[in-house]
């Protein structure tokens, strides 16, 4: 009996944690994936706001040239991004397989935006690419 009650408490966990899983996949799907070169030309043409999601030790040792530590800036993040909500919102976190950055996306369609993606490939792609990175804060 001992055993079988402990197999069901089990398969509820597993049971919960997949519907997690589930979720989380779902939604971190819901936002769109932007290009290395499109994320380049809006960089270049002041025409972003992106947040890392890496945390604030990650964040300082290098980020995407211009992001937004959203970590540390969580709880203000509203006076960080601009006025217009039309304005692009890009969110990334460390790399392809990540769904970290759908917190920062989250926040921001939140918030009223509705020009939110992510940069799939992260700080990890950036790097691969040779792009430069910001360092500090």
């Amino acid at each position: 009996m001992r055993e079988s009650g402990l197999l069901s408490i089990i398969r509820k966990r597993f049971v919960l944690l997949s519907a997690l899983v589930l979720a989380t996949a779902a939604f971190a799907g819901s936002f769109p994936d932007i290009s290395l070169e499109s994320l380049k030309k809006a960089i270049a043409d002041k025409d972003v706001a992106i947040l890392d999601v890496n945390g604030a030790e990650t964040y300082k040792r290098g980020h995407i040239p211009g992001a937004i530590d959203f970590i540390s800036n969580r709880a203000d993040i509203a006076s960080k991004l601009p006025s217009d909500k039309d304005a692009l919102i890009v969110a990334y976190c460390l790399s392809e397989g990540c769904s970290a950055y759908a917190r920062a996306a989250k926040a921001a369609k939140d918030l009223g935006y509705n020009n939110v993606k992510r940069f799939a490939p992260g700080l990890a792609g950036w790097n691969a690419a040779g792009e430069p990175l910001q360092k500090g804060q």
